[in-house]
């Protein structure tokens, strides 16, 4: 065995902070804190339409769009248009213009981190660090937009534009430290990664705050962007979002694309049931036609889950079928209440004509009759 450990060479800056990586362009992990920045995770879907008047999170994984007051519409989908070394990109697609802009209105893609996974950054100390922003940007004609960092916990942010062209750009931005306000540790969401698409008067009548951290002034948030919505030809394609500690913006860190999935499932998960069996230790309650069973999520999710969508029950193409040892029920119930923990979901199943002696364990479970992907299950647990 060698004994003695050779480096040809380590390449860094001359802050003591600042991430050191590798001259051959290999990432070190972990300087990455957003998840999903290459766009390669996409549960709930790969394409929505007419969004606009409503908020959340459509298409890929971990990205949130924020609207207020659109008249504009537009097409959120996870594209294959990318740069080289990327698979996916995000990308919009204006359907609907708005060029009346009402003073209120905004329109904002996200992404959110818990307090507890920066605390790296040492915010609100007298040895806080820098932030880096780089992520890749493309659109169908030159247009100006803001990437805003917003501290949530402290109501501060800080905002800077960037350039987009008709062709694969990587934009680098350096935000400043800052002194003021820490980060809770905690699983809340603490920063907001902000792009500004759109925004009315209330957002970009005063002064860009682009030199340093200070408490929020809407009028200075999203200054000099341009209206996503000007125009039906407007696309805007995101891909390689990173945020790293440091004032130097490092190659992006590609991860696999099972670390991202079980990442994004800490906050969202669907499963599918294809010809496959949902599974539980199940009991008879008191009544016998009500049942009790049980479900474990494969990843523990940040909190319990706020939102559970569940599929009809019923032996209709795309439906659940319940049983009960190897028989079907004579009438097929509901899903009535449901108890949660981030590691697991207990169902009661009601409205079943009998299911046997009450308070008797049995094996329940859910199969889908039709072997497609109608028959799912939701567990949102979203900052």
């Amino acid at each position: 065995m060698p004994s003695e450990l050779r480096v040809d060479k380590i390449s860094s800056t001359t802050s003591p902070y600042d991430p050191v990586f590798s001259t051959t362009g290999g990432a070190l992990s972990h300087r990455n804190m957003v998840i999903n920045g290459a766009m390669q995770v996409a549960q709930r879907s790969t394409s929505e339409t007419g969004i606009g008047a409503s908020n959340g999170y459509f298409t890929v994984d971990r990205f949130n769009l924020d609207n207020g007051g659109l008249a504009g519409r537009l097409t959120m989908s996870q594209d294959s248009d990318s740069p080289n070394g990327f698979a996916n990109s995000l990308k919009f697609d204006c359907t609907t213009a708005d060029t009346s802009i009402g003073s209120g209105e905004y329109c904002i893609l996200s992404t959110r981190l818990e307090g507890q996974d920066i605390q790296r950054f040492a915010k609100g100390t007298s040895d806080a660090k820098p932030f880096m922003v780089s992520f890749y940007v493309k659109g169908n004609a030159s247009a100006t937009y803001v990437c805003e960092l917003y501290d949530g916990d402290n109501s501060r942010q800080i905002s800077k534009t960037f350039s987009v062209t008709t062709s694969w750009t990587r934009v680098e931005l350096a935000f400043p430290a800052d002194t003021t306000g820490t980060f809770d540790d905690d699983n809340g969401a603490s920063l907001y990664l902000q792009i500004w698409l759109h925004g009315g008067s209330n957002y970009t009548g005063g002064t860009l705050n682009s030199g340093a951290w200070a408490s929020n002034v809407s009028a200075n948030r999203a200054v000099g962007v341009t209206s996503f919505f000007d125009s039906t030809d407007r696309t805007f394609f995101l891909t390689g979002v990173q945020l790293e500690l440091g004032s130097v913006a490092t190659p992006f860190e590609h991860r696999s694309y099972a670390d991202e999935l079980r990442r994004c499932m800490r906050y969202f998960q669907r499963p599918e049931f294809r010809q496959a069996v949902f599974g539980g230790f199940g009991q008879i309650r008191s009544t016998v036609s009500e049942c009790f069973i049980g479900y474990s999520l494969p990843v523990r999710m940040r909190v319990v889950p706020h939102t559970i969508n569940t599929p009809t029950i019923g032996q209709s193409n795309g439906n659940f079928t319940f049983l009960v040892g190897e028989a079907y029920p004579g009438t097929h119930g509901s899903v009535s209440s449901t108890e949660a923990s981030p590691d697991h979901i207990g169902f009661f199943f009601q409205g079943f004509s009998s299911l046997g002696t009450q308070y008797t364990n049995t094996w329940a479970y859910v199969t889908n009759n039709s072997g497609n992907n109608n028959a799912f299950f939701e567990f949102d647990a979203e900052l």
